[in-house]
């Protein structure tokens, strides 16, 4: 992920919900920081790694680790869910129909599963 891109969704994510910004645990010393607190949600969802593995890496407790992932999914619905996880509007379909034209799979939208298609270097074949 671009820096831009990662700092743009961070700003955007500190300014929806407080859980992010650095804070005091209970001792008075930092908590953990909102790159550490997003990354290790982004690191999960990326890799498909489990809250353990995160755990060791960014030291971090794995009810910690859940906690960030959820408030990270339900920030990240609230803030770009309106654009990006709405259902397609004429204008949209318009354009992934040509898309798809130009890419030489006309009348498709969305992606393809490649269950009717012969792959040779396919490992199963």
């Amino acid at each position: 992920m671009p820096l831009s891109l990662f700092n743009r969704v961070k700003t955007d994510i500190i300014q929806h919900d407080s859980y992010f910004q650095q804070g005091q645990d209970a001792a008075g010393r930092p908590s953990f920081s909102p790159e550490q607190k997003i990354t290790t949600s982004l690191r999960m969802l990326a890799n498909g790694c489990s809250a353990d593995s995160i755990d060791e890496t960014f030291d971090m407790g794995e009810t910690t680790v859940l906690h960030c992932m959820r408030k990270f999914c339900n920030v990240i619905i609230c803030i770009y869910g309106p654009e990006y996880l709405r259902a397609p509007n004429v204008e949209d379909l318009c354009h992934l129909l040509d898309h798809s034209k130009r890419r030489g799979f006309p009348g498709m939208i969305g992606s393809i599963d490649c269950m009717h298609w012969q792959w040779k270097n396919c490992s199963m074949a």
